[in-house]
Parts: C-alpha cells; sequence; structure tokens
C-alpha cells in the first residue's frame, strides 16, 4: 500500500504540472485554455481525493509519516481546490450576467500552481528528502 501511495504521489505532482503549465500557456496566448482543461480538473480533484484516501489507509494501519508536514502538504490541495471552487462561484456570482474580472479557469490554474507546489513538498518529505 505504501508503494502504491509512492507512485500515486508521482500521478498527483504530474497531473498538477499540467494544469499550471497549461493555465500559464493560456495566459501567455491570452486565450481561454479550452473545454479539456475542465476534464483536467476534474481528474486532479479525483487523483487528489485517492491520494488522500489512501494515506488515510495508512493512518488507519498505524503507518505514520516521518514529518508531521507531509499531512499538511498531503491534504493541502484539497483545501486549495475548495477554495478556488467558493472563489470561482464568488466571481461569477458578483458578474450578475456580465463576464467576471477573473475567469473561473484562472483561479483552477493558480489553485493547480499551489497545489504543485504543496504535492512537491508532500512527495518530498515522504520520500524523506528535506
Amino acid at each position: 500500500m505504501e508503494l502504491i501511495h509512492r507512485y500515486v504521489g508521482f500521478a498527483v505532482v504530474a497531473v498538477f504540472t499540467v494544469g499550471w503549465v497549461w493555465g500559464l500557456g493560456a495566459a501567455i496566448v491570452r486565450r481561454g485554455p479550452g473545454e479539456r482543461f475542465w476534464v483536467w480538473l476534474t481528474v486532479a480533484q479525483v487523483v487528489a481525493v485517492v491520494q488522500a484516501l489512501i494515506g488515510i489507509v495508512l493512518l488507519l494501519m498505524g503507518l505514520r509519516p516521518s514529518d508531521w508536514l507531509h499531512l499538511v502538504y498531503g491534504f493541502g490541495p484539497l483545501v486549495i481546490f475548495g477554495i478556488g471552487h467558493a472563489m470561482a462561484r464568488e466571481l461569477q456570482r458578483q458578474a450578475e450576467g456580465e463576464k467576471p474580472p477573473i475567469a473561473p479557469w484562472v483561479v483552477f490554474a493558480a489553485a493547480g500552481f499551489i497545489s504543485f507546489g504543496l504535492s512537491t513538498r508532500a512527495l518530498m518529505t515522504g520520500l524523506g528528502i528535506s
């Protein structure tokens, strides 16, 4: 189970990397990222939840990370994407039929960037890399 957690950890970092690089590219060319970006968002959230559930199972099995920050970094992306959803809804609500000042995809690309950093640190602490 620990090995699965490790491999999924690498997948989580890769999936978050795709999202923020995709968002950065869309911002550079000054176009939206397209409909497939929302598929990425779904995949990213599902992979993050699966990884968190595997981590919870490991905790219930009595396996603890060597550093408590691993838990903060590991569960952080779930919180960040929750905040992202709240921000995107608020931006849509404030716009009331007009174009919102910040497109929702920008919020999620930024959430992907922050989650990339958090999940990278979670992977590093899990692998014993300071």
